[in-house]
């Protein structure tokens, strides 16, 4: 399989943060904006299906790869900032964004200006009243006490990613077997991987962009931008309800549910995402260039 030639580039947020990009393909700019627990680099196999008629830019999204640390107050606004940064280096009017990153983009859908079409994966937007920040405490002091294992148990249970069979299973058995998985990457990875012990601790933000979002459904009437909303019938049960909303609030939306997808399905195959398939990311991918060619 032909892998994507990236080159390198960084550019300085609105606070001074670098946030680091990997850029490949000719055509109109896409920026895509990665989820929870990846980096830019795990969305290679995406870009490489729509680099022939699309110039796609991966950023790190802060704290992750070469790009700049999470600052204290990290939340929506300083995503935004980020991504408004690549967006201009860019000169993208369409971004794909998974997950929380999918989140994000929505929101700069709203607030920024400039973006008139944007693709979204299972966008990490839920119903308000959820208890969203009530475990990031623990998490933060496991984290801080070098419990990685345990934070990332922690975070499954708090964004309600956990499949009926585990919420059973002892919370000490689930925590050994992170360890062993994440013992395993580590001795599989290349020099240049990201692994999940090195990713754990961006999960405090992804937590807060979520809480911060929860239940602002009503916000995305104003979006006037194309939205093109996906999903897989095996995604995160959790997130379902978001898209069914998304697409009765969207002004200009078009929403595709893929059969036996599930969360991690637009992503590289690997590390977080051990179920990933090639052909579902080109299954993806070619619904996202026909949506983007529209506008072409």
């Amino acid at each position: 399989m032909r892998t994507a030639e990236l080159t390198q580039g960084v550019v300085t947020s609105r606070d001074g943060t670098e946030i680091a990009y990997y850029k490949t393909g000719q055509g109109p700019a896409v920026v895509v904006l990665h989820g929870s627990m990846e980096s830019a680099r795990s969305h290679t196999l995406l870009a490489e299906a729509l680099a022939d008629e699309f110039t796609v830019y991966l950023p790190d999204r802060c704290g992750r790869g070469r790009s700049g640390p999470q600052r204290p107050d990290h939340g929506v606004h300083a995503e935004l900032e980020d991504l408004e940064a690549v967006l201009t280096v860019a000169g993208a009017d369409r971004a794909f964004g998974v997950s929380a990153g999918g989140a994000v983009v929505l929101e700069a859908a709203r607030v920024l200006p400039g973006l008139e079409q944007v693709a979204l994966y299972e966008p990490a937007i839920v119903a308000e009243g959820e208890p969203h920040r009530e475990w990031l405490a623990r998490f933060d002091q496991e984290i801080a006490r070098g419990d990685v294992a345990g934070a990332m148990v922690t975070s499954m249970f708090g964004f309600e990613m956990a499949p009926a069979f585990l919420k059973v299973m002892p919370r000490g058995l689930l925590r050994r077997m992170t360890e062993r998985m994440m013992a395993k990457e580590a001795r599989q990875a290349g020099a240049d991987a990201i692994t999940m012990r090195q990713l754990a601790p961006t999960i405090h933000g992804e937590g807060i962009i979520v809480a911060e979002l929860a239940g602002t459904f009503d916000n995305f009437r104003t979006v006037d931008a194309e939205v093109l909303l996906l999903g897989g019938t095996k995604g995160l049960r959790g997130l379902e309800p978001g898209r069914a909303t998304l697409e009765k609030v969207l002004p200009h939306c078009r929403r595709i549910e893929f059969d036996g997808f599930d969360h991690g399905s637009s992503s590289d195959p690997g590390g977080v995402n051990p179920t990933g398939k090639p052909e579902a990311v080109r299954r993806i991918a070619a619904e996202v260039k026909s949506f983007f060619k529209k506008q072409s």
